[in-house]
């Protein structure tokens, strides 16, 4: 039995009006679309997918940043528009983030020490002397002695020491569920595994819930127990990493993966290369809305919205041939091929 889950989506779906024309006739992007999604306490799901496919804007929405066109958010079998009060002010000290992008997520005229304790005096309540050890601790928690770093600025920091401060900053309310948008995407490969080693060790330590988002499927594979792959904001596949990223079934994972560099020259994949572009949000496809650019695309894939098939335990793609007597072109593991 999967554990209960802390927070969970259920046919979530968020659209944006486009600027410009008269009320009647405006369209609308629809960044997220149908999208059910679950994440236990202590498990850690990936959302992959190219730039614009809904990844932020989904973290957004379980942050409680961003309210849904439509679809439920539930955080502890709680809907998230049905908090207030006190309720609403625990929502937001469980449910916490750590950013992109470090330089811009730290003030730059307060300490890192300043940074951190100011959500403890904030949000807890806690006295400035009071908020100033746990800043320590959380400092030396993260891997940067107090002594040393508490005083400095940001700007006197490297990328992976402020990527630290913000995780330090997002722990600092003891938080249940951490929504880490691409947070070591702007740092070195070795500070990368720093900081994934951290997030790891956070997690087994404090039993973290974590949505994981990113585009490197390399990182994805040493971290997160589930992944959800996502186009044009709707879910393409959804299951145990190692099954997904060892035996994709939807064309657009498969291209994905393809597109993942290896250092080792005997183990790299056929390169699956997608045509054109991704169809405007405001104007998808009918049917599949990968078909356009599907390398596999048969008539029934524009006659009708797939719905997800089941392929394992806990393991979903949304594509009408999964399943079907008609196999794809290459075999479900494309051979490994040796660069010429």
């Amino acid at each position: 039995m999967p554990p209960e889950p802390l927070i969970e989506t259920e046919n979530l779906c968020r659209l944006f009006p486009e600027r410009g024309g008269s009320f009647a006739r405006r369209q609308f992007l629809r960044a997220v679309d149908g999208v059910s999604i679950s994440v236990a306490p202590g498990e850690t799901v990936a959302v992959v997918g190219e730039s614009g496919s809904g990844k932020t804007t989904l973290g957004r929405m379980l942050l409680g940043l961003l309210a849904p066109s439509s679809g439920e958010i539930r955080f502890r079998g709680k809907r998230l528009d049905g908090l207030h009060g006190d309720d609403r002010r625990e929502f937001r000290r469980a449910v916490q983030v750590v950013f992109q992008d470090t330089g811009a997520s730290l003030n730059p005229r307060q300490s890192v020490g300043h940074s951190v304790a100011l959500p403890l005096r904030w949000n807890l309540g806690l006295s400035a002397a009071e908020a100033a050890s746990r800043a320590a601790a959380l400092l030396d928690q993260v891997g940067l002695p107090a002594a040393q770093f508490a005083a400095r600025m940001p700007n006197a920091l490297s990328g992976g020491q402020r990527q630290r401060v913000g995780i330090a900053r997002a722990l600092s309310t003891r938080p249940e569920f951490l929504v880490a948008d691409e947070p070591v995407s702007a740092l070195d490969v070795s500070v990368q595994a720093q900081v994934l080693a951290l997030l790891a060790d956070l997690r087994t330590r404090l039993g973290l819930g974590m949505l994981f988002i990113s585009h490197d499927l390399h990182v994805v594979r040493s971290l997160c127990d589930r992944v959800v792959v996502l186009y044009l904001g709707r879910v393409m596949e959804e299951g145990p990493a190692a099954e997904v990223l060892n035996s994709p079934r939807h064309p657009y994972t498969r291209a994905l993966l393809s597109a993942s560099p290896s250092l080792d020259p005997m183990r790299r994949r056929t390169r699956i290369l997608l045509q054109g572009d991704p169809p405007s949000p405001a104007n998808p496809p009918s049917g599949c809305v990968f078909r356009t650019r599907c390398p596999w695309v048969i008539t029934a894939c524009a006659e009708s919205v797939p719905t997800p098939r089941q392929i394992g335990p806990r393991h979903e793609a949304t594509c009408v041939r999964v399943g079907a007597a008609t196999k794809y072109p290459l075999p479900d593991n494309e051979e490994l091929i040796r660069c010429p």
